[in-house]
């Protein structure tokens, strides 16, 4: 029998994402055509942070932020011991994070999962929810997890999910009864997920424009065709309250980012990276402090150090970033003018008022920036945008009073991933 790390998948399932065709164009996200069933036989990962509104008031959000990301990486990290490496689709909530995974990986996901959670709960005192759903229980419930494939640059993608699994997915794991079939404990033991390539040494982003908007919209239809057709007047009725697509309102530009040192990022970095003990913590902060040192004088003087060359790497990281999502649920994070917020809402609350929508806004002076780093050589790095000052979570608690006001909506669907 092969041992489980040596599972060949070639001619099975687990090659289902790595197989699936990418589109080019973000505003695709409302064609069908683009997705594809998930496998039956695959699995729903999903966590988050409980309480997150306290962090935010606490001024914690960088804090939320890291451990959402850090349920991505501890996942992919914890992949690599499969042969060959399964790629998977997954999603930046700002407050946590939802990932498939192929079935037979279910312990391995399992272990980094519940390695994370203790993690988050000991360093950081942060409540974390965290929890496993099988494909086929969605689809035994008349839903469906459809997965897209977004191209951001040359080997590195975004996911995106419809067919409203996603949503039932995060609503059995958050009640209280059908919950318990899904839901995950923390760790018995004290080991540390592997959250190598986990970073946060940019600088905010401030406001260019006028103003950070977190933006999240969800449909109320059940369908997914019915869905994909609200999608698309949200999209019209936004391009044309922008005068603009929005897909050029990205925080992160070539003026906006700014490599400052020390980063403001650096204790939560070495909080989340370091081993046990107060001597490992401090001997991860110098080797943060001392690679942060020179990344700054590169991207100071435009030069290279090894495979990090500090022009191509922040060209890189401008397409790479994740802006603009959507899992079942449209998100995005936009450096719009104030007028320009103004008929943006009033676009959304129009298109709510005469049903088929709810929405929520939040509106900050900067952008946040969570950093994957795969690979330098191979340019393969992703990039977790949210709003400061809450952004997501916040903008979550208007949508979520908007969604209390709308009959038979079978799903709150999970506003604040």
């Amino acid at each position: 029998m092969p041992s489980e790390t040596d599972l060949n998948f070639e001619d099975g399932t687990g090659a289902f994402y790595r197989d699936l065709a990418p589109f080019d164009d973000f505003e695709g996200f409302t064609d069908l055509s683009h997705y594809r069933r998930l496998p039956a036989d695959w699995l729903i990962a999903l966590a988050d942070i409980e309480g997150s509104t306290r962090a935010i008031a606490q001024g914690r959000y960088k804090d939320v932020n890291m451990m959402g990301a850090a349920c991505i990486t501890a996942v992919l990290n914890a992949l690599k011991q499969f042969h060959p490496v399964p790629e998977i689709p997954y999603v930046f909530g700002g407050d946590g994070a939802a990932l498939a995974v192929p079935g037979f990986c279910a312990e391995a996901v399992r272990r980094a999962l519940t390695c994370t959670k203790t993690l988050c709960e000991s360093r950081f005192g942060l409540t974390m929810r965290i929890g496993i759903v099988p494909v086929a229980d969605i689809q035994a419930r008349n839903r469906d997890v459809l997965a897209a494939k977004f191209r951001l640059s040359p080997g590195n993608h975004l996911a995106l999910f419809a067919g409203g699994g996603m949503e039932l997915a995060d609503s059995l794991i958050k009640d209280d009864v059908a919950g318990a079939a899904y839901r995950l404990d923390s760790a018995a033991s004290g080991d540390a997920p592997d959250l190598e390539g986990l970073t946060c040494r940019w600088a905010p982003m401030g406001a260019r424009n006028g103003t950070i908007l977190s933006v999240l919209v969800m449909s109320t239809a059940t369908d997914p065709a019915s869905r994909s057709a609200t999608f698309e007047t949200v999209v019209a009725c936004m391009n044309d309250a922008l005068k603009q697509n929005f897909s050029d309102l990205s925080p992160a530009t070539d003026g906006g980012l700014r490599f400052r040192w020390p980063p403001a990022g650096v204790l939560t970095e070495a909080r989340a990276t370091c081993g046990q003990g107060q001597p490992a913590f401090l001997k991860r902060l110098a080797g943060i402090l001392g690679q942060s040192a020179v990344q700054w004088f590169l991207h100071r003087s435009g030069g290279r150090a090894g495979a990090y060359h500090a022009p191509a790497y922040k060209a890189e990281l401008i397409a790479n970033t994740d802006f603009q999502r959507f899992d079942d649920m449209l998100r995005l994070v936009l450096d719009c003018s104030l007028d320009q917020a103004r008929a943006l809402e009033d676009c959304l609350e129009t298109m709510r008022r005469e049903g088929g929508i709810v929405f929520g806004i939040h509106a900050a002076d900067t952008a946040l920036m969570t950093c994957l780093v795969f690979s330098l050589e191979n340019s393969e790095h992703v990039h977790f945008l949210d709003g400061g000052n809450g952004g997501f979570a916040e903008a979550a608690r208007h949508l979520k009073a908007q969604l209390a006001t709308v009959p038979n909506v079978p799903t709150a669907g999970s506003a604040n991933r």
